[in-house]
């Protein structure tokens, strides 16, 4: 596994939960993960919620798997709930590569 940052890589899920994401694509202009961090590597990420009503967000450290069609939420260094894994609703959510200010 090799930590990976890349701009411009955003995709879409709406898994619910505390666990792996499932990715579900992304939208003109952005990087799949498959392409701009790949299987099996580790990335630091984010997801938020796109519904405004709702205030559901999280950064951390992440694992894809051997296909790149799930986000494993290794670690969870903060988030809406007081840097807890987010147990999240339903609805779209936007997940992409960030670097997180701790760690600058």
């Amino acid at each position: 596994m090799t930590l990976v940052l890349n701009d411009r890589v955003r995709e879409t899920t709406t898994t619910t939960g505390t666990g792996a994401v499932a990715l579900a694509g992304t939208s003109n202009g952005y990087d799949t993960f498959a392409v701009g961090v790949g299987n099996n590597n580790t990335t630091y990420y984010a997801i938020v919620q796109q519904d405004s009503a709702i205030d559901e967000w999280e950064v951390g450290l992440g694992t894809l798997d051997g296909t790149s069609a799930n986000l494993t939420r290794t670690t969870v260094l903060t988030s809406s709930s007081g840097g807890t894994a987010i147990t999240f609703s339903a609805g779209t959510k936007d997940v992409f590569v960030t670097y997180p200010a701790s760690k600058t």
